[in-house]
């Protein structure tokens, strides 16, 4: 990291004091000389004051509070006018006798509005000339989706303005549209919304209404929760997944029906209970057939 030299010199040699390190012995003698009138530089190295005693959680021999102990004097330190702090700094060299020194300091770059630092560290880590940023070119993935879908992609995503505020809408519409989010259809939006992937890879596997893999036209919810649980909940999924051949988290090879478990559904007065689509069923192994009889005859008569 660059650095810069600031030389702190004293030619009058009246009531400047140097004190070497922020921790909570630096800062007490920094305010005891303070309040006696002498004009006090505060060094140390690190990025903010505070020291060792700062990451500690009790002190010995009282179990009291660290930070109770130093927040006083970390506020009074920093507002003490006649204290002046110079963080992220090291000394260098001392020349001179007692009553006239010269301190050359190292006042290292922060590259960050030193009014507005919190002494977080981050810019330590951060810093753009010590980790030199790697930008790849970043090729449109518009020319590799088929017209129609990207026809559906852009008449969601412009139906929010292509606003990034809205991007939980927009992949609720996409998750309705496809039955899951397709991978296309996550690098397009985040293209569209000049939005990082990974910030809406994150968004899409958060919530669990969002599916990565195609789902089935039907969505099949069975409650597994105590009350369900107790009432028989364990033997109506197991029919469920007699009758549809699949395991939760599967789709029939038809993609007519998705299998899923939750917790709990809300409705333990009503267990066990099944859900499809957003219709809530009181389930038994004797009901089970003859629901999904219903459904799909419903399919049937649809492709006739």
């Amino acid at each position: 990291m660059n650095s810069r030299k600031v030389k702190k010199e004293d030619d009058e040699c009246v009531g400047a004091v140097l004190v070497v390190g922020g921790g909570i012995s630096g800062m007490q003698s920094a305010l005891d000389l303070a309040e006696s009138g002498f004009k006090v530089y505060l060094l140390d190295k690190t990025p903010a004051i505070g020291g060792t005693m700062a990451q500690l959680d009790k002190t010995f021999p009282t179990n009291d509070c660290s930070m109770c102990i130093m927040a006083p004097k970390l506020v009074e330190v920093g507002r003490h006018p006649n204290i002046e702090l110079l963080t992220y700094s090291e000394l260098e060299e001392i020349k001179g006798s007692a009553g006239h020194f010269k301190v050359e300091v190292r006042k290292k770059a922060r590259f960050v509005d030193e009014s507005r630092c919190t002494g977080c560290g981050v810019c330590t880590t951060k810093c753009l000339v010590k980790n030199i940023p790697q930008i790849p070119d970043v090729v449109s993935i518009r020319d590799r989706i088929d017209a129609k879908d990207l026809q559906r992609y852009d008449e969601i995503i412009n139906r929010y303005g292509g606003e990034k505020g809205a991007l939980i809408s927009i992949l609720q519409d996409m998750n309705a549209e496809f039955n899951y989010l397709p991978e296309n259809a996550l690098k397009y939006t985040a293209e569209e919304l000049k939005t990082p992937l990974s910030q809406v890879y994150h968004v899409a596997t958060f919530y669990t209404a969002f599916s990565l893999k195609p789902r089935g036209k039907h969505l099949v919810k069975v409650c597994v929760g105590t009350a369900c649980h107790v009432r028989g909940a364990q033997k109506v999924l197991e029919t469920i997944q007699r009758k549809l051949g699949i395991k939760p988290g599967e789709t029939t090879k038809d993609q007519n029906f998705t299998l899923e478990t939750v917790s709990c559904l809300g409705a333990c007065a009503l267990g066990p209970v099944v859900v499809v689509d957003n219709d809530y069923h009181p389930a038994t192994v004797s009901t089970i057939n003859t629901l999904f009889n219903k459904y799909e005859k419903s399919e049937e008569g649809e492709k006739s």
